[in-house]
């Protein structure tokens, strides 16, 4: 089941997606938390629902409460092409939601820099909140599976880590969120990259450097992780900063991410207005 959030006709919405449909809530006190607690049955949905190209989807998150928690050189492959050896902890940094547009929106290549860089990347749900849970009971909190463009300016990366990361709009999340039920092994799919068609990075998720479970169990190891949280599981070698020469995103770039079983988040990139704030 794809649970989605969208607008339509200027308002806010949730939904289920179902070939080229989006169906919402029959009972107008469904939240969208519950449905990530407890996915919706057939009955809980309205009849004919609504042509997917009507709405605009958005970043599926139960805003502002989430936080997302990104992770740094997770993949056996960026690790090598970063000369980073592998650390014994898991390394996060927190998105904010600021940084995200959802699935068709145009992310914004900050006029502050050019170093703009792509991270595509798979993204855990977090249904069930808990605190100090066990690795073998980990997948037992996931509501889903998702996708995540960790937008990275990394000129100011240098500066910090959180300041490379989180230029508003700079990112992008979705298309929705695929439950758990649908992806037997998350440690099986396949996450590829297309940058204006040509693939830019392709890896299976069988080469992270730390299992799922142990990642939840981690996080929930120094915060209650909550419904609607993130874990962004960090990005394969092959990013524009280690090519040479660079290859940095510009406007009118096409961004795909596809991860097998999930979809594919769809994004342009522009160059951020004068006139914009941040």
């Amino acid at each position: 089941m794809r649970l989605a959030r969208f607008e339509f006709e200027g308002r806010p919405g949730f939904g289920v997606v179902n070939g080229n449909r989006v169906f919402g809530p029959a009972a107008s006190g469904a939240t969208f938390e519950e449905w990530l607690l407890r996915p919706p049955a057939a009955a809980a949905l309205t009849g004919e629902g609504m042509p997917l190209q009507a709405v605009t989807l958005l970043p599926p998150l139960l805003e502002p409460a989430n936080r997302i928690f990104a992770l740094g050189w997770s993949y056996l492959s960026h690790q090598e092409e970063t000369d980073h050896k592998k650390d014994p902890f898991p390394f996060f940094f927190l998105k904010d939601a600021q940084s995200l547009v959802g699935q068709g929106a145009s992310i914004r290549r900050p006029r502050l820099s050019e170093t703009f860089d792509f991270e595509g990347e798979f993204a855990v749900v977090i249904g069930k909140s808990g605190r100090h849970i066990p690795e073998d009971q980990a997948l037992e909190h996931v509501a889903g599976y998702s996708i995540l463009m960790d937008g990275s300016v990394r000129e100011w990366q240098k500066h910090s880590v959180t300041a490379g990361k989180n230029f508003d709009a700079s990112s992008a999340y979705g298309p929705w969120i695929v439950t758990r039920d649908e992806i037997s092994d998350p440690h099986d799919l396949r996450l590829t990259t297309r940058l204006n068609d040509q693939v830019v990075q392709d890896a299976g998720t069988g080469t992270l450097a730390w299992r799922i479970s142990y990642l939840i169990h981690y996080c929930s190891s120094f915060t209650k992780l909550r419904t609607g949280d993130v874990i962004s599981t960090g990005t394969p070698g092959g990013v524009g900063s280690k090519r040479t020469p660079p290859l940095w995103l510009k406007p009118g770039d096409k961004l795909e991410v596809e991860v097998s079983g999930i979809g594919t988040l769809f994004n342009t990139v522009r160059e951020e207005g004068s006139g914009e704030p941040g």
